[in-house]
C-alpha cells in the first residue's frame, strides 16, 4: 500500500488571480469562451433544491440529470441548446449513463418511487437502485426496469465487455443508508435470505463493503438482475469484508499560515488540534468507479483508498493494488489518461457543499492526486506523482472542491477539463504527471458572497468538439475551447476530428486519429512548443509537409516522398518528435 509524500504547487493559492475577485454576475475565462447559457430557471425543475447533477451524452443531445428528474437537450447547434425532454422522475442523483438505446439512472433517496410519482413513498413501491430507461424514441423515455439495490445507488458505472456485445454490466455504488429489513430486494445466489442486513463485517451479507455488479441483457433489459455482490476491500488472507485500512491517519493537521484574505478573523474549515483530517480506517463504500474496458482496468475511488481494478472479466473483477493518503478526507473519483499509463484521483473534502478553496487551505486537501500505473511487477501497481489543486483562491461561499472531469482528445498530449463547483472549470495538462498545469479556465463569482449556497459546475466534460457544464444552480453551459499558445489552433482541429456516437466520461472508450494533415500539424506544434529542434530543420520540415499536402490530392507519390524526407529529419530519441515522426509515417502509410 502506497502513501503519498506532500509535494509543492508553487503558484497556489494565488489572490491576486482575476477569480479570486470576482463579484456575484461578473465572470471570467482564459482559453474558454462561454458561447451559450441555458438558465436554471428556464429548465423544468427550477426549485432551489432540484440541483443539476451529472450528464451523458448520445448523438446530438446531452442529458443532464437532475435531483428530480432528467432533461435531455438537443445540441445540434452547440450555441443555441435547446430542451427536447425534461422527465420527472424524483430521487436523487439521476447520475446518468447511457449505452445505445439505454440509459441508466442512479436513484438513493428514501423518497423515490417505482411509478416517478413525487411523494408517499413506501416499502411496496420505493425504488433504491438503478432505473433502466428505454431511450430510442429519446423525445419519450421509457422506464423498463428499477433494480433494487441494498443502498440504492450514488453513482453507477456502464462496464462493456469486449467480449461479448449482447450484456453490458453496470457497477453500481450505494453510499446512503441501508434499506429497511422488510423490503425485498433481490437474490444472488449464494447470498442469504436475498435480503439487507445490518451493517457488521461479521454477518452472513453486510450490506457495506461492497459494490452490486448487474448484467442487462442488450435486447431485454427488463431482465438485468444482481449477479454478485463484490466484496472489493476484502482482506486477502482472512476474506474478511472490512480489510482494506486506508491509514495512516492525520491527527490536528494545522491549516496553512496563509491569512484568508476574504474573511481573515473567520474560524478557518481545517481540522481543530487533536481531531482526525483523514477519514475512519475504514473503506466501507466506492464513491465512484471509473472503468477502461479496452485496457482491462478500472479505478476506484473508494471512500479511504485509491483502488486498481482488473476489469477484463467485467462480471468477476479482480483488486490489484490500493494507495491511502492522509492528505485526502473522501477519495471520490477517477480518470485514466488515454494510454492508460496515468490515473487520477479526485478528493471531494467536506463532501462538496463547503468552501474548500480559500487561500489558508493547503493545496493537498480537496485536490487531485497523479499515479501512473507501473507494469514492472507480475501485478500492476499505482505509483504517486502529485497533486493539483485550482489555483486561484475562492470565496469562504463559494463551495469548491475537485469534481468530476474528462480528457480532450488532444493527440500526443493528456490534457483534462474539470469542474470545482463554483470554483468553476479548468483545464489541466499532466502529460507530465508529476508537473501538472493549468491552461485555461472559467470562473463566475459567488452566487452569494455572504452565505453558501450550493452551486457550480458538478461537471464539465468535453463532447465532439465543445465542452459542456451542467452548473448545480445556474443551469446547463455550453463553452469553446480556445485556440492560446499552450494549447493551438491546429491541436484543437485535431481534437474534433475524434467525433463520439455516444458519451459516458468515466466508462471510458480510446480516442483513435484517423491519419491526416492536420493531425501531423498538430504534433508538429508540439515539436515547436518543447523547443528542443532547431530553428532551421523545424523550418524545413514544415516546408516538406505544406508540399505534401498540396500534392497529396494530385500526386501520392510525390506527397509521400515529401513526407518522408520531413520524418528524416527527426531525431525519434525525443519523445515529442518521435511522436510527429509516428504521425507521419501513419499519414504516408493512409496515402500509399
Amino acid at each position: 500500500m502506497g502513501v503519498a509524500p506532500a509535494t509543492a504547487q508553487d503558484d497556489y493559492p494565488s489572490t491576486t488571480d482575476p477569480r479570486a475577485s470576482l463579484q456575484p454576475g461578473e465572470s471570467v475565462s482564459s482559453g474558454m469562451n462561454l458561447v451559450a447559457h441555458f438558465p436554471k430557471s428556464q429548465q423544468a425543475f427550477p426549485g432551489s433544491g432540484s440541483y443539476n447533477s451529472d450528464m451523458a451524452f448520445t448523438g446530438n443531445h446531452a442529458i443532464q440529470g437532475n435531483y428530480d428528474g432528467f432533461t435531455v437537450y438537443d445540441i445540434s447547434d452547440p450555441k443555441n441548446p435547446t430542451i427536447e425532454v425534461s422527465v420527472f422522475c424524483p430521487g436523487s442523483q439521476n447520475d446518468v449513463n447511457v449505452y445505445g438505446n439505454l440509459m441508466f439512472t442512479s436513484v438513493e433517496a428514501t423518497g423515490g418511487r417505482v411509478d416517478c410519482v413525487a411523494g408517499g413513498a413506501n416499502a411496496q413501491n420505493r425504488a433504491r437502485g438503478v432505473r433502466i430507461w428505454d431511450i430510442s424514441d429519446i423525445s419519450n423515455p421509457q422506464q423498463v426496469a428499477v433494480i433494487q439495490t441494498c443502498r440504492g445507488s450514488h453513482t453507477n458505472r456502464l462496464v462493456e465487455d469486449p467480449n461479448d456485445p449482447d450484456h453490458v454490466y453496470i457497477y453500481n455504488s450505494g453510499t446512503s443508508g441501508q434499506r429497511s429489513a422488510s423490503e425485498y430486494v433481490h437474490t444472488p445466489e449464494g447470498y442469504v435470505n436475498g435480503r439487507c442486513q445490518q451493517t457488521s463485517a461479521t454477518s452472513p451479507n453486510p450490506s457495506q463493503w461492497m459494490i452490486e455488479i448487474i448484467k442487462v441483457p442488450v435486447k431485454n433489459p427488463a431482465a438485468a438482475s444482481v449477479i454478485k455482490e463484490w466484496r472489493l476491500f476484502a482482506d486477502e488472507e482472512t476474506g474478511a469484508p472490512n480489510g482494506l485500512q486506508n491509514g495512516p491517519t492525520r491527527s490536528g493537521h494545522p491549516c496553512s499560515t496563509t491569512p484568508n484574505p476574504f474573511n481573515p478573523s473567520a474560524a478557518n474549515s481545517c481540522s481543530p488540534a487533536g481531531s482526525n483530517y483523514s477519514p475512519s480506517p475504514n473503506s466501507t463504500t466506492c464513491h465512484d468507479i471509473t472503468v477502461y474496458p479496452e485496457i482491462g482496468l478500472a479505478a476506484g475511488a473508494c471512500q479511504g483508498n485509491g483502488i486498481l481494478i482488473d476489469i477484463s472479466n467485467p462480471a468477476d473483477p479482480v483488486r490489484l493494488d490500493h494507495v491511502a493518503d492522509e492528505n485526502f478526507a473522501y477519495w471520490h473519483s477517477a480518470n485514466f489518461n488515454n494510454d492508460g499509463t496515468t490515473v487520477m484521483f479526485t478528493d471531494e473534502w467536506g463532501g462538496g457543499s463547503g468552501p474548500r478553496c480559500v487561500a489558508n487551505h493547503r493545496m493537498e486537501w480537496g485536490a487531485n492526486a497523479f499515479f501512473t500505473i507501473d507494469r514492472s511487477g507480475p501485478k500492476p501497481k499505482l505509483e504517486f506523482q502529485s497533486y493539483y489543486k485550482l489555483p486561484a483562491a475562492q470565496g469562504n461561499t463559494e463551495n469548491c472542491v475537485a469534481h468530476q472531469a474528462n480528457i480532450l482528445p488532444v493527440p500526443g498530449r493528456d490534457v483534462m477539463v474539470q469542474a470545482w463547483y463554483q470554483g468553476g472549470a479548468t483545464l489541466l495538462d499532466f502529460t507530465d504527471p508529476a508537473n501538472p498545469r493549468e491552461i485555461g479556465y472559467f470562473d463566475r463569482g459567488a452566487i452569494n458572497p455572504t452565505a453558501t449556497v450550493l452551486g457550480g459546475y458538478w461537471s464539465t466534460y468535453w463532447y465532439n468538439g465543445n465542452v459542456y457544464g451542467s452548473e448545480i444552480n445556474r443551469g446547463f453551459d455550453v463553452h469553446e475551447v480556445l485556440a492560446t499558445a499552450d494549447l493551438t489552433a491546429n491541436e484543437l482541429a485535431a481534437a474534433k476530428t475524434v467525433q463520439l456516437a455516444e458519451h459516458n466520461a468515466m466508462s471510458m472508450r480510446q480516442y483513435e486519429w484517423a491519419p491526416s494533415f492536420t493531425v501531423v500539424r498538430a504534433h508538429m506544434d508540439q515539436v515547436a512548443r518543447d523547443g528542443d529542434i532547431k530553428a532551421n530543420k523545424l523550418a524545413n520540415v514544415t516546408k516538406m509537409v505544406d508540399k505534401a499536402e498540396d500534392a497529396s490530392g494530385k500526386n501520392a507519390k510525390n506527397a509521400i516522398a515529401q513526407l518522408r524526407a520531413a520524418s528524416n529529419q527527426l531525431d525519434t530519441n525525443d519523445p515529442w518528435q518521435a511522436k510527429l515522426h509516428a504521425a507521419i509515417v501513419a499519414l504516408m502509410a493512409d496515402l500509399a
